[in-house]
């Protein structure tokens, strides 16, 4: 199996290669630094290949699309571009039988956001089972390590000098415009984008992503106990997703606590009133490079966790 990998030089290409590196059942198709760039050079890559990564800048993964045209290339893109677009199968094969069947078909799978993942993880089963109606007006918050930001964001931090602000947390998207927010209804089935709040904090990677509930403004007797009890059930067969006990973690969570991991944690906690459920993931394995080998390894037909860390 040839797999080539465009952007293998941003953050989330290195990661997936760190994944990959030690495998033997596959060939990694590499350019030299001088044609990484290369019009021609990459055309030739992402046409001779038989999984293609796509890790760059939007504009940049829409013409690389438009340069394939050997049919039996599969694309697993890793940018913004194609999570809300026709034709394209939302590559988070937990959600449903339907979307992992989506990833095993597909040829052109979009890999989720790094917030959305979070997000979607903790929503899609409560809309699904009908405990929170799809027109709930949500609110989200989400921590994530500067690495989420890229190879600029972590030069900025890890600079020598560096600006003063950078030593405490950062709230971002301001204008509730954020990139993340369309997959986020979408793949949810929402009446209303949440109201969201991310948040760029002085560590390298990890993630905790916390929705917001008002139990009185949900149908029926719905309890912190049941909500849990339905991300377990909904999750019990999934490897990379786990559910935690209860108020978990109390008094704190740590956002960086699976750093290093391709699994993430649900924490459902409250009381009586009003509830959070937060999604602990490293935001460069499961909320990107992670879940990216993760979906090739279902387009390949060998075990999802191959190459993972759990």
């Amino acid at each position: 199996m040839r797999v080539y990998i465009d952007g293998s030089a941003g953050t989330t290409g290195l990661q997936i290669y760190d994944r990959l590196t030690a495998r033997r059942d596959i060939e990694l198709v590499t350019l030299p630094e001088e044609l990484r760039k290369d019009p021609g050079a990459r055309r030739e890559a992402l046409n001779s290949c038989d999984i293609a990564f796509l890790c760059l800048p939007d504009e940049a993964a829409r013409e690389a699309v438009a340069m394939i045209e050997n049919p039996g290339v599969r694309v697993i893109d890793a940018s913004t571009a194609h999570r809300t677009a026709e034709g394209w199968a939302y590559g988070f094969p937990e959600l449903s039988e339907e979307h992992r069947a989506a990833v095993e078909t597909g040829t052109r799978i979009a890999n989720p956001g790094c917030h959305a993942t979070g997000f979607i993880v903790s929503v899609y089963p409560l809309i699904k089972l009908g405990i929170v109606p799809a027109d709930y007006r949500f609110t989200c918050f989400s921590l994530t390590g500067y690495s989420g930001g890229g190879k600029r964001m972590i030069a900025d931090y890890e600079a020598a000098e560096r600006a003063g602000g950078l030593g405490s947390p950062r709230i971002y998207g301001l204008t509730q415009a954020h990139k993340h927010l369309p997959e986020m209804q979408k793949v949810c089935g929402l009446a209303h984008a949440p109201v969201f709040c991310p948040i760029v904090d002085d560590y390298y990677k990890g993630m905790a992503t916390t929705v917001t509930l008002h139990l009185d403004l949900l149908p029926g007797h719905v309890t912190a106990k049941k909500i849990r009890e339905a991300l377990e059930e909904h999750y019990q067969w999934q490897r990379l997703i786990n559910v935690a006990p209860l108020n978990w973690g109390t008094p704190m969570i740590d956002a960086n606590a699976f750093a290093g991991r391709d699994d993430l944690m649900l924490i459902v906690s409250g009381n009586d009133e009003r509830v959070t459920v937060t999604a602990v993931f490293d935001n460069l394995g499961k909320g990107a490079s992670g879940a990216a080998v993760q979906n090739m390894n279902i387009l390949m037909g060998v075990d999802e966790i191959t190459g993972l860390s759990r």
